[in-house]
């Protein structure tokens, strides 16, 4: 799986969602550099070291960012207020663009969380 395969999916998706989703796609890339883009479980996903650290979908009547971990959301909890999530992630509009300090966020504790869990591997995020 590739980005050509992130491409199809994007594609494949509704209007205005997959423009969206665009957009979210190209803020994580700058978020996470060298990152590897797949699918995973059905939906865009971005990888460090093979280790998923960004997945985003897209659904009938809404948006869904999800980071691959039920320990990313619960830690976000204020920061999510008022948006319908779970542990292992939260929906948005069609139409929204998540802000970049929100995404930021996220990408920073997935980040940590598999420093500290998979600590012999690389996860090197620079700018």
């Amino acid at each position: 799986m590739s980005a050509s395969d992130v491409d199809r999916y994007l594609s494949g998706a509704a209007q205005p969602h997959a423009q969206t989703l665009t957009r979210l796609r190209t803020e994580l890339l700058k978020l996470i550099p060298g990152g590897e883009e797949c699918i995973s479980y059905q939906m865009p996903c971005i990888k460090l070291s093979g280790k998923a650290v960004a997945g985003y979908a897209a659904f009938k009547n809404h948006l869904g960012y999800f980071p691959h971990s039920g320990n990313v959301i619960p830690k976000l909890k204020n920061e999510l207020a008022g948006r319908k999530q779970t542990t292992g992630g939260f929906q948005f509009g069609v139409t929204e663009d998540l802000p970049v300090e929100l995404l930021e966020k996220l990408v920073a504790i997935r980040i940590q969380e598999l420093r500290e869990r998979y600590p012999d591997l690389r996860f090197d995020v620079t700018k």
